[in-house]
Order: C-alpha cells, then sequence, then structure tokens
C-alpha cells in the first residue's frame, strides 16, 4: 500500500520537561519509503509551560511539520486525541505519548503489515517479543492485562494489549467513528468500535517498553482502571 504521509497525535498535559525529548526522538526516525511525518500536538490545558516549551521547540525547528492545538480548559486525554485524530491529513495515523515510554523508532515495525496491504489498525503490543520491557508495577501489569482478557470477551478479539498507547489507525477509519471518552476510557472505547467494523484487519506488534513511575510522572490510576471496565460493557452493547 502507498501511504504518502504518517500523521502522529501527541496528548499532551504538564510535560514540559520532556516534551521536547519526545519531539526529538520523532525527529530523528526515518520512515521507510520517505514517509513524510505531521506531528499533531494537542495542549490540554496545561498548567506548566508545555505550551512555551512546545512553541519554542516548533520555532526551532522549523523544518518540521508540526500542527499545535491546544484546549482552553482540562478536557482529558481521550478528549485531546478526539481534537488530534480530526485534524490527521495522513493515510494513516499512530498515537503517540509526550512522555518517553515508547520509541517512536519502532513507528516502521508498525508499519508493516500496513505497507504489506494487509492491516487497517495495529496495536503495538508490551507483552509481546523480545524487545526491552522495564521491569515496574505487578498490579499494574495484571490490571492491564486483566482489562485486556476482559475486552476480547466481548470484542471477540485475540488482543495482548488493548491499553497500549501504540495504536496505528487508517484514518479515514478511526475518524469516522463517534468517540466519546474524554479521559483514558479511550483506549477500550475505540477497541470495542473498530471491533464492530465489517471486515476490519486488525494487526499486533510487539513493541518495547519504557515505563515511568508516578514519581517521573505517571498519571493512570486504579479509577482509569475502573472506567476502563465501564466502558468494556458500554460499549460491547452500545450499538
Amino acid at each position: 500500500m502507498l501511504i504518502k504521509k504518517l500523521s502522529i497525535v501527541i496528548p499532551a498535559y504538564n510535560e514540559a520537561a520532556t516534551i521536547h525529548n519526545i519531539l526529538d526522538r520523532i525527529k530523528n526516525v526515518e520512515l521507510v519509503h520517505n514517509i513524510d511525518k505531521e506531528i499533531i500536538i494537542v495542549n490540554d490545558c496545561s498548567t506548566d509551560d508545555t505550551k512555551g516549551a512546545i512553541l519554542k521547540y516548533i520555532e526551532n525547528n522549523s523544518e518540521l511539520n508540526i500542527q499545535y492545538f491546544e484546549h482552553e480548559i482540562n478536557k482529558g486525554k481521550g478528549a485531546a486525541l478526539h481534537t488530534g485524530i480530526s485534524k490527521a491529513t495522513g493515510e494513516f495515523l499512530v498515537i503517540q505519548d509526550a512522555d518517553l515510554e515508547y520509541d517512536p523508532q519502532e513507528y516502521n515495525d508498525l508499519l508493516k503489515p500496513v505497507l504489506m496491504g494487509v492491516a487497517d489498525v495495529v496495536y503495538g503490543s508490551r507483552f509481546m517479543g523480545s524487545n526491552p520491557h522495564r521491569i515496574l508495577f505487578f498490579w499494574h501489569t495484571l490490571g492491564n492485562k486483566f482489562l485486556t482478557f476482559l475486552s476480547n470477551m466481548f470484542t471477540n478479539l485475540n488482543l495482548t494489549d488493548m491499553e497500549t498507547c501504540y495504536k496505528m489507525f487508517r484514518t479515514e477509519i478511526v475518524q469516522g467513528i463517534i468517540l466519546q471518552e474524554k479521559r483514558f476510557g479511550f483506549e477500550p472505547e475505540v477497541t470495542a468500535k473498530i471491533s464492530k467494523i465489517k471486515g476490519i484487519r486488525i494487526y499486533e506488534i510487539g513493541i518495547s517498553y519504557y515505563g515511568r513511575t508516578y514519581e517521573e510522572g505517571k498519571k493512570i490510576g486504579w479509577k482509569d482502571g475502573v472506567r476502563a471496565i465501564y466502558c468494556i460493557v458500554k460499549y460491547y452493547f452500545k450499538r
């Protein structure tokens, strides 16, 4: 399949200290077949100087195609993703957190089944493959696997990592889905809704994972896990 442009959607909230690092990593990625990169950053009303850090980076890297948007009030990660997805103009888009937990060099791995013409959606799994994985929280990992198991029961998919950040979509498909979840419920909602699309082709690729501790800025908590369970059930029954 011919792809001219990959849109990279980055929701950002209080990432002033690290946003330049992830943008540098994206900048250094050379996509296969000379695919262009469109970087879409959505600042979800950060209380630190995330805005200043992003605008300074854009000024110093004018050769990059960076589109900047911001929310006037804090709406949540899911809402920031909704905004970013709606602005994407590439044939495919990938979700990228603003922290350093995921490696942009692996975009090319996610693109492999797409370029072969066999995939409409590709998930990057932290629980398969031989790439590096930081050892952190037992209960957090168990929770992720439980949510994936529960999601698979309702969607009849066999994913190993439903909650992963790295999700690559054919842009026209994900833009055609009405998404509602404003916070971390985005993951189970979008998974449930793409699973209902007739003929959708979903693949999974093993990726590395450089997780953060809560002291290092990790934001998701147990309440988001409870919400995820609610979303899995809700969007299974909702037409």
